[in-house]
């Protein structure tokens, strides 16, 4: 075990200008997030087989650090241009993957 966090964001984008719309977003949010302590970096993925489903993957060095961000002050506030283009169709908007294995 690495100890190492991947949290996903589920995004959505109903035609082409909500994709770009979503693709600015997440570069105004990763800018802000460049140097925050413990994030290893993030990525925006889109689904092949939906191209209306997306999500932001963030890498983190531990759940502690991922949690001392989430909890400050500024977390809102730095990811407020992704949130309205949330993917609504699932249950949960993010999910939480602690690494158990890894090559």
């Amino acid at each position: 075990m690495t100890g190492e966090v991947r949290v996903l964001v589920y995004q959505a984008a109903a035609d082409e200008a909500q994709l770009d719309a979503v693709r600015a977003a997440y570069h105004q949010v990763s800018r802000r997030l460049a140097g925050v302590p413990g994030m290893l970096g993030n990525e925006l993925l889109r689904n092949p087989l939906d191209p209306t489903s997306l999500a932001v993957m963030s890498r983190w060095e531990s759940l502690d650090a991922f949690r001392a961000w989430e909890e400050g002050a500024g977390h809102r506030q730095d990811t407020a241009p992704l949130r309205p283009y949330r993917d609504t169709r699932t249950a949960s908007p993010f999910a939480v993957y602690e690494v158990d294995a890894a090559y």
